[in-house]
């Protein structure tokens, strides 16, 4: 059986995976990257994610020092507001939604940095993978995934899915919400299912989004519009709109009219006509959390260690926060990335701070489904007040971050 060493063996190359490999490799240690699926070219391929991911300005330094950012900068929509509309009904016998209450989280307030810069996952994974291109300590393997693994003082020994295997000296877990490799260390998972489902595409739309990042609540989920560069000299944003699992998947089954006539309505006409310019993907809502980070010249991260519902940018900068906590840790290791103690390190650091979080996402997504009118009303005075009072709204801000 053919055998590879290597330092480190990350088994996932969704953009957390990939981010990894460049950084770690960025940091001089050798890496090898595997992903059943490679990364795509454009955005109609088939297997393209037209989901968008918001990088918040602490991710940003992650990116530079893996030689990511430089790439990603000119393809990236800076967020510079974030934006909560709670909305109704106009009145009791029409469809259209009515903004009720705006209010405007402008980062100007605590910082001369926007936000966050918001760009398409496909063209993430796709940029990413050039970049490890250009390192010649990293291995990326597309087509080729994790499937079976043993581990012991020395190393983790992993059997890949073309019959291979590597003997790394740690092994990185950022395999998705039903990694294997988890499954391989034994790590049970704590799931919550919310019965939604997330529509995801991308508009053009007639009014600029003027760097607003919207999230639209009425209930189900909210609507989110997330700017986009200019798309053939129009404006564009991508779009998650979160629903209960039957209508999200009847809106999907829509014919394109029918669909376009809904979303404007839901959107409350914020950016004026919005234009359907991609298919519609649908994805499942979930919260999940892993017991456990570590094992045995092992870490969990990314989605193999938490996955939250796409509210406040949470998602992937909490994975690249991952990143962070693991390549400090790994740094001052003198040589061996996964020698005793780094990865039980690695789980104090970040279990604690990742519970707290998606346990913050999953309050928020609760109340974001409301369609009681009491809720709803709860919901909207439970806004107004967080707003009116400044400290309060700049430490909401600061906490969003993830900065004190």
């Amino acid at each position: 059986m053919k055998r590879a060493e290597t330092g480190i063996l990350i088994s996932g190359g969704g953009i957390a995976g990939l981010t990894a490999a460049a950084a770690f490799g960025s940091a001089g240690f050798d890496v090898i990257c595997v992903d059943p699926a490679p990364p795509p070219q454009s955005e109609a391929a088939n297997d393209a994610d037209l989901r968008s991911t918001a990088f918040l300005q602490p991710s940003v330094s992650v990116l530079e020092e893996a030689g990511i950012w430089q790439r990603l900068a000119p393809h990236a929509a800076a967020l510079q507001v974030m934006r909560i509309v709670d909305s109704g009904k106009a009145d009791p016998g029409s469809a259209d939604a009515t903004a009720r209450t705006i209010r405007d989280f402008d980062a100007a307030e605590i910082s001369d940095q926007p936000f966050a810069w918001n760009l398409p996952n496909w063209l993430l994974r796709r940029e990413i993978a050039a970049r490890l291109a250009e390192l010649p300590n990293v291995t990326f393997r597309p087509g080729i995934g994790t499937k079976g693994l043993m581990t012991r003082d020395s190393e983790a020994l992993v059997t890949l899915s073309d019959g291979s295997q590597v003997a790394a000296r740690l092994l990185i877990a950022a395999d998705g919400r039903h990694s294997p490799m988890r499954e391989a260390l034994n790590i049970p998972v704590k799931t919550i299912r919310y019965g939604q489902k997330a529509l995801v595409f991308s508009v053009t739309h007639d009014l600029p989004h003027d760097n607003i990042s919207t999230e639209v609540h009425r209930s189900g989920g909210p609507f989110t519009m997330v700017p986009l560069p200019d798309r053939d000299g129009r404006h564009a944003s991508s779009v998650v709109w979160m629903e209960h699992g039957p209508e999200a998947t009847r809106l999907a089954a829509l014919p394109e009219a029918e669909f376009e006539a809904e979303m404007n309505a839901r959107s409350c006409g914020i950016l004026g006509r919005m234009r359907l310019v991609t298919r519609r993907l649908v994805w499942p809502i979930i919260s999940q959390v892993a017991q456990r980070l570590s094992g045995q010249r092992a870490v969990l991260m990314a989605e193999a260690a938490h996955v939250v519902p796409p509210i406040g940018a949470q998602g992937l900068n909490m994975s690249l926060k991952d990143l962070r906590v693991l390549l400090d840790l790994v740094r001052g290791s003198g040589g061996d990335p996964g020698a005793q103690g780094i990865p039980d390190a690695y789980h104090r650091a970040r279990h604690g701070d990742i519970t707290l979080r998606v346990g913050g996402i999953d309050m928020l997504n609760r109340a974001s489904m409301a369609g009681a009118p009491t809720l709803r009303a709860l919901r909207s005075g439970m806004l107004e007040m967080l707003y009116a009072l400044p400290p309060v709204r700049q430490g909401l801000m600061r906490a969003g971050l993830g900065v004190s």
